[in-house]
C-alpha cells in the first residue's frame, strides 16, 4: 500500500513537540533533517514507529528521519504544510544545529572550519620541517651547516612563517568578509615594521628571567603613553589573528548595511583596516602579551617539580594552540646555563608524543579517506617534533583525541620528572630528541607512555560521526531476486572528488546534471551529477559500496562508498508514479555491492509509454562536503 504522506508527516510533528519546537528543517535524497528547540519533547520511540520511517539517528545537533529517495520530498512537503515551519537548505540546518551547540564546541569548530582548507599547507610543511631539522641534528652529517639545508629549511617553514596571513585569509571566509581585506590583517600582524614575533617573545622573557625590568622593545605613542602600541609581530599565533579577522568582518558587514552605497566602495574598506588595526595592536595584541608573561612564570614555576610538570605536560598543547609555546626556549635556556641540564625537554616531548599518539589512532581508526590522509602524515609530523598539523587539523577538531593527548602528556611528563633526566641543548623533541637527551633509555620510556595512553584513550573512548550517520536502517523486506545479469565493471568515470571516482551506472550519452529534464535534478538541489541517456537496461553500481536505500517504486537506489561518498541512481524522471511497473530491483538495503555489479533492471519501452524521459540520473547528494568536485561529460 502506498505510503500515505499527509499522515506520516502529521504523527512526526506530533512526536517531536509540533512546529514551535522546530528551529530548522531541510531534507537531503534519502533524509528529513531537523534542529529541534527542545530534545525532552522528542518521542523517539514513537517516531521509529511512524509509518514511512525506515530509522532515526541524531548526529552534529540535527535529528535524522530516514524515509528514502523519491519518498522523502513528497513527506517534507506535507511536513512544512502541517507545521507551518520555513523550508530550508541543508547548510540552514547545519548553521541552525551549530547554533545549539554549547559555545567550547562552537569555538571548536569555528577553529577547524578555519584550518580544515589550509591543513595541506600545514600539514606538508609540518612533515618537511620535522625531517629536515632531524637531519641537521646528525652529528658528523654536516647537513645543518649546507646550502641544502637552508634551502630546504626556508621551503619547509614559509607556511608556519607566514601563518597569520594564511589563517586570517580562511578566517575572513569562515566569517564572511571579504578574504582580501583578511589578508591585509594578516600580512599587518608580521609586517616587516614590527620586530619578529618569535624574537619578541624570546627577549621579553629573557629579561623577566633575569630580572631585567627596562624594556627594549619600541613603541609607537600614538596619545602620549596613554595609547602605546609595541612594535612586536605575532608570528607562530593563530587566536589574535583569528579574534582580529572575526572583528574585521563584523565591523565591515555593519559598515557595509550603513554607509551609503556611493562611497561604501572606499569608505569601508579603509575604515574596516584601519580600526581592526588599531584594535588588534592596542588591545587584543597587549591582552597576549600579557598571557605569554604570566603563561612563563607559571611555567618557570611548574617544572620545578613533578606535580607541576604534570601539569604543563597536560597544559603545553593549549600553549600551541594560542601561539606561546615559542617562550619555552629561554626556560630550556636558563636551565642550561644553571646546570647544564634542560629537564623541560622530556616535558615537552612527552605533550609532543602524546598528541602524536592521539592523531594517529583518529588516522588508523577512522574511515572516512578525507581525514585519514590528514591525520597519518599529521602523525608523523607531530612525531618529529611539529604537532600544529596534528592539533589544528585533527586532534582538536574531534576534541576527545585533543584531550587524550593531554593525559598522555600528563602522565609521561609526571614520569620524565620522577626519573630526572633531560637533554644537553633545546629547540628539538620528539624522536630528533634522541640526539640531545641524557638517558635514551628513559626518554623511550616516557614517551612510549605519553603515546601510548593517548592512543589507547583516543581509540576507545573516540567514535567517528559521519555526517550522513551510519545508524543501521529497518530494512524493507527483500524483493525477490531473480536470475540477473553478469557482472560487468563499467569504464567510463562520469564524477571524481578527492573521495574516489564514480563510474557509469549505465552506458550512454552523457551530460551534465544541469541539462536533467527536471527542475530539482537540474538546479543541483540533490546534489551535482550526470544525467545518463541510457543505451542499455540494466543499472550497475559506480563503485564498491553498500545499499543505503531501495525506493518502494523501484525506480531508485542510494548507494554509500568507503570513502563515504553517497550516491543516488535515479532511473527516469517522475518514474514514481509508475509504481514499479517496468521496473527489477536486483538488492535491497544493507546488501555490500561491487563495482559493476547488476543493482536495477528497468523497461525502456515502458518509461516511454508512459510518457517519461528514460534518463538515468547519477548524483553525489553530498557532493557539497567536497570542493573538487570533477563533471566529465566526454562521450
Amino acid at each position: 500500500m502506498a505510503l500515505d504522506y499527509r499522515k506520516c508527516a502529521e504523527e512526526i510533528a506530533a512526536n517531536i513537540g509540533g512546529g514551535a519546537n522546530v528551529i530548522s528543517a531541510a531534507h537531503c535524497a534519502t533524509r528529513l533533517r531537523l534542529v529541534i528547540a527542545d530534545n525532552s519533547k522528542v518521542n523517539k520511540k514513537a517516531l521509529e514507529n511512524v509509518d514511512g520511517v525506515k530509522g532515526m539517528f541524531e548526529s552534529n545537533g540535527q535529528l535524522q528521519l530516514i524515509i528514502g529517495t523519491g519518498t522523502v520530498n513528497k513527506v517534507f512537503d506535507e511536513f512544512i504544510s502541517v507545521t507551518g515551519v520555513q523550508a530550508g537548505t541543508k547548510d540552514d540546518v547545519k548553521a541552525a544545529a551549530a547554533a545549539k551547540q554549547p559555545i567550547w564546541k562552537q569555538m571548536l569548530k569555528t577553529i577547524g572550519d578555519v584550518f580544515v582548507p589550509i591543513l595541506p599547507a600545514i600539514v606538508a610543511s609540518g612533515l618537511m620541517m620535522g625531517l629536515v631539522e632531524a637531519l641537521a641534528k646528525i652529528p658528523g652529517l654536516g647537513f645543518g651547516g649546507s646550502d641544502w639545508f637552508a634551502f630546504l629549511d626556508t621551503v619547509a617553514n614559509t607556511a608556519f612563517a607566514y601563518l597569520p596571513v594564511i589563517v586570517a585569509v580562511s578566517a575572513a571566509r569562515v566569517f564572511g568578509g571579504n578574504i582580501f581585506l583578511g589578508a591585509v590583517i594578516g600580512l599587518l600582524m608580521i609586517h616587516s615594521a614590527f620586530l619578529n614575533g618569535w624574537n619578541v617573545a624570546n627577549t621579553e622573557a629573557i629579561n623577566s628571567f633575569f630580572g631585567v625590568t627596562d624594556g627594549i622593545i619600541p613603541k609607537w605613542h600614538l596619545i602620549g603613553n596613554l595609547v602605546t602600541i609595541q612594535r612586536s609581530g605575532y608570528q607562530g599565533h593563530v587566536i589574535p589573528v583569528i579574534i582580529a579577522v572575526f572583528i574585521m568582518c563584523k565591523l565591515e558587514k555593519w559598515l557595509h548595511k550603513h554607509v551609503p552605497e556611493m562611497i561604501d566602495l572606499f569608505v569601508t574598506p579603509l575604515t574596516t583596516v584601519l580600526v581592526t588595526a588599531f584594535a588588534t595592536l592596542w588591545i587584543v595584541g597587549p591582552i597576549f602579551s600579557m598571557l605569554e608573561t604570566w603563561v612563563l612564570a607559571g611555567a618557570k614555576i611548574l617544572v620545578r617539580n613533578p606535580l607541576g610538570a604534570c601539569a604543563m605536560g597536560a597544559l603545553y598543547p593549549a600553549t600551541v594552540v594560542m601561539g606561546l609555546h615559542h617562550m619555552y626556549n629561554v626556560i630550556e635556556a636558563g636551565m642550561l646555563a644553571e646546570s647544564g641540564l634542560n629537564t623541560w625537554m622530556p616535558i615537552a616531548s612527552a605533550a609532543n608524543f602524546a598528541q602524536f599518539g592521539a592523531c594517529l589512532a583518529v588516522g588508523l581508526k577512522v574511515r572516512n579517506q578525507k581525514t585519514k590522509s590528514v591525520a597519518i602524515p599529521s602523525s608523523l609530523s607531530a612525531a618529529l617534533g611539529i604537532t600544529e598539523p596534528a592539533i589544528f587539523g585533527v586532534n582538536m577538531r574531534f576534541f576527545k583525541p585533543f584531550v587524550a593527548g593531554m593525559i598522555g602528556g600528563a602522565v609521561g611528563s609526571l614520569v620524565a620528572a620522577i626519573l630526572g633526566f633531560g637533554a644537553t641543548a633545546y629547540g628539538v623533541t620528539g624522536i630528533p630528541g634522541y640526539l640531545t637527551v641524557s638517558n635514551p633509555l628513559q626518554y623511550t620510556i616516557v614517551l612510549a607512555i605519553a603515546g601510548g595512553i593517548a592512543f589507547a584513550l583516543t581509540w576507545f573512548f573516540w567514535k567517528e560521526e559521519t555526517e550522513e550517520g551510519a545508524e543501521p536502517v529497518k530494512a524493507a523486506p527483500a524483493p525477490e531476486v531473480k536470475a540477473e545479469p553478469e557482472i560487468v565493471v563499467p569504464e567510463k568515470t562520469v564524477i571524481s572528488c578527492s573521495a574516489g571516482e564514480i563510474k557509469a551506472p549505465v552506458k550512454g550519452k552523457v551530460v551534465s546534471y544541469t541539462e536533467i529534464p527536471d527542475e530539482t535534478f537540474a538546479q543541483g538541489i540533490l546534489g551535482e551529477g550526470v544525467g545518463i541517456w541510457p543505451e542499455e537496461e540494466v543499472v550497475r553500481a559506480p563503485y564498491d559500496g553498500t545499499i543505503s536505500s531501495v525506493a518502494e517504486s523501484k525506480h531508485a537506489v542510494g548507494i554509500t562508498g568507503p570513502e563515504d561518498m553517497e550516491v543516488l541512481i535515479h532511473v527516469g524522471v517522475d518514474t514514481v508514479n509508475m509504481n514499479g511497473d517496468g521496473f527489477e530491483v536486483l538488492v535491497k538495503d544493507g546488501d555490500e555491492v561491487k563495482l559493476g555489479q547488476p543493482l536495477i533492471k528497468f523497461d525502456r519501452q515502458k518509461i516511454k509509454a508512459a510518457g517519461h524521459p528514460d534518463i538515468v540520473v547519477t548524483l553525489l547528494t553530498n557532493s557539497d562536503d567536497y570542493e573538487d568536485v570533477t563533471i566529465n561529460t566526454d562521450n
